[in-house]
Order: C-alpha cells, then sequence, then structure tokens
C-alpha cells in the first residue's frame, strides 16, 4: 500500500512543480512588465529591472505555494480519476480519506521547504534587490515609501524617517519629544544622519525647535547627536518589509518589541500570516477532494481549473479582509490569520459530506 501512496504523492507533487512554476513565471512577467515603467529613470534599465524580478522569485514562490498544491491535486488526482486510475486503486482497498491524505502528507516536506527558503533565502535575495533598485533609481527618488517609517520610543519620543541611503544612512528625519503632560517639547528636523557602532545618530543639518510656556526657541546646527533609542537590528528591520525578515529572528524582535512596550501588530500579522499557511494547504486540498472523487461531470479539466481559480480568488480575498479588519479593529493576529484557514477547512468538509450524500 506504501507503493501506492509514494506513486500519489509522486503525482500530485510534479503536478505542484509544474502549478508553482507556471504561476511564479506568470507573476514575475507582470513583475517585469510593472518595472519597466521605471527603465530610464536615474541609471535603471531593463537588465536591472530583469535582475530585480529574479530576485522575487523565492518570494513568488512562497505567495503561490497554497493555491499550487490546490491546483495541483485537482490536476495531478484529476488525472487519476480521469483515467480510472482512482477507482483501480480504490477497488484494491485504498480508500477515498486514504487518497486524500496521501496527498496531504506532502504538506510536511512542502513546509519545510518553505520556512529554509524564508529563512536563508527570500531575506538576502529581498534585500539585494531593493538595495540595487534603489541605487540605480537613487538619482530621482529621494524618498521611497518602502523605506519610510515611524517608531515610537518608550522615553515619548517618536520618530520618522523617510527614506535610508543604501540602507545605512538615514534622510529627512524628525524627532518629536512629549511631555508628561503629552505636550510637545522638542521637534528636531535633520536632512540625514551617520549611526554609529554603539546605535548614537550624528544628525547633520539640524534645525531644533524647543517648546516652553507656549514659546518657541529655534536652533540650527551643522550636526547634533542624538541617543537612538533603536538597536541596530531594530533599525535593519524596520527598513524591510515584515514579508523580508527571516521567521525566526521575527518572533525574536516582536519578543522585543513587546518587552520594550511598543507596538508589534504588523509584524504578528506576519508571523501568523505564515503559520497558517501549512494549514491552509491542508484547507485547500481538502476542497480538492470532493470535486476529484465528485459526479462525472467534474472530471472535465476546465471544470476543475474553473473551481479552483473560484475557490482561489474567495480564499485570497479572505485572507486580505480578515487582515485588513484585524489591523482596523485591532484584533487579535492568530484570529485574523487562522479564521481563512479554518473557514475553508468547514467548507471542504461541508462538500465532501454533501457530495457523498
Amino acid at each position: 500500500m506504501k507503493r501506492f501512496d509514494r506513486y500519489i504523492q509522486l503525482v500530485t507533487l510534479r503536478a505542484f512543480l509544474l502549478v508553482a512554476t507556471g504561476l511564479v513565471a506568470l507573476f514575475s512577467l507582470l513583475e517585469f512588465v510593472d518595472q519597466m515603467a521605471f527603465v530610464g529613470q536615474g541609471h535603471y534599465r531593463v537588465g536591472d529591472a530583469f535582475i530585480y524580478t529574479l530576485l522575487q522569485v523565492p518570494a513568488r514562490f512562497m505567495q503561490v505555494t497554497p493555491i499550487s498544491i490546490l491546483l495541483a491535486c485537482l490536476l495531478g488526482l484529476g488525472g487519476l480519476a480521469k483515467h480510472s486510475e482512482l477507482m483501480a486503486l480504490q477497488s484494491i482497498g485504498l480508500s477515498e480519506s486514504r487518497i486524500v491524505g496521501a496527498a496531504l502528507r506532502l504538506v510536511v516536506p512542502i513546509v519545510a521547504v518553505l520556512f529554509l527558503v524564508a529563512q536563508f533565502v527570500v531575506p538576502p535575495a529581498q534585500q539585494l534587490a531593493q538595495a540595487r533598485r534603489s541605487a540605480a533609481l537613487s538619482s530621482v527618488e529621494t524618498a521611497a515609501d518602502g523605506d519610510a517609517f515611524w517608531a515610537h520610543g518608550g522615553n515619548q519620543e517618536f520618530l520618522s524617517v523617510r527614506n535610508f541611503r543604501n540602507d545605512t544612512m538615514p534622510e529627512d528625519i524628525d524627532i518629536y519629544a512629549f511631555g508628561t503632560d503629552g505636550g510637545l517639547r522638542q521637534a528636531i528636523h535633520a536632512r540625514n544622519a551617520d549611526i554609529g557602532v554603539d546605535g548614537t545618530w550624528l544628525l547633520h543639518d539640524v534645525t531644533r525647535k524647543d517648546i516652553a510656556s507656549e514659546l518657541f526657541h529655534t536652533d540650527r546646527l551643522d550636526t547634533l547627536p542624538w541617543h537612538s533609542f533603536l538597536t541596530l537590528q531594530q533599525i535593519h528591520f524596520l527598513t524591510l518589509p515584515p514579508e523580508s525578515v527571516p521567521p525566526v529572528a521575527l518572533y525574536r524582535y516582536i519578543r522585543q518589541l513587546k518587552r520594550s512596550h511598543q507596538p508589534a501588530t504588523r509584524y504578528e500579522q506576519e508571523l501568523w500570516t505564515r503559520i497558517s499557511i501549512p494549514f491552509a494547504m491542508i484547507g485547500l486540498i481538502a476542497c480538492a477532494a470532493p470535486f476529484v472523487f465528485g459526479p462525472p461531470r467534474s472530471q472535465n479539466i476546465g471544470y476543475r481549473m474553473a473551481v479552483g481559480v473560484a475557490i482561489a480568488i474567495v480564499f485570497s480575498l479572505g485572507q486580505e479582509i480578515t487582515s485588513r479588519l484585524g489591523v482596523l479593529f485591532d484584533l487579535n493576529p492568530a484570529l485574523t490569520a487562522l479564521t481563512p484557514a479554518a473557514l475553508l477547512m468547514i467548507s471542504a468538509a461541508y462538500l465532501f459530506i454533501h457530495t457523498r450524500g
């Protein structure tokens, strides 16, 4: 029986690799077309757009994996059903649950590969892609939206950085300090800063405004040292999108933020989104089962693909909606990330029971 399990897994895995390759190629092509709009700006050329798109491939693979496993089951197992191989397997004693279980066991190695890719491949690839792109566009882009961030220190200080040049030099800096009564007591603006090894920022071209008794006192300084409340590691993470942070480092960073009583919702949402991937894959495989073992009309490849695409669209929209609602209403990140996968499993169970009845 194990030999038949391996055969089912091999068919499904082949279909998965085929579908994943196709989806990654499709989305990469769309990304390349989008990057062509920047060609000619600064030193950005077609080759730069191609390399940027290529470096995004590992992240694209992670994004399309859940949908790929759904379509792989519909194609792989559906192909077996079309050629009556599933019927033959059932005639020798393999139940429908055994066949689906064989496909489900692929989730473990795929998730292991995804973890390794997220931990060791995606972060350096994303960082290199952003660094190359920023360097090529540096003559025309002074503030990249992806680099801008706000940070809050426990000493009632707020930091705003509009851009990081070469990922090391903050530019267009604003620092606001508030008193215990909630009133603004100091505002500092600097053109850029050099970050020392001890975390001290040497601000350049500084305008400092001190506020006392509703009176403003303005100083203009060439340089001003500022002891940042951010560590070098925190600065590194803040310049990256959450999806580019390795999972282990992301978990540690969330704990660090909570210890310092800083908001971590954005990063918790990303962590729980990654944790939900295996559950989403299980739910999507389960959703494919009723259409593989369903009535004869569902064995048409066009019908199966249409069903797969529809499920993928609904699931993706559900993830996006729950994620946005979670941020808007400050809901538990685990709840918002796992809800779509849970609903998917419930729907799959209902469809399977309904088709069996």
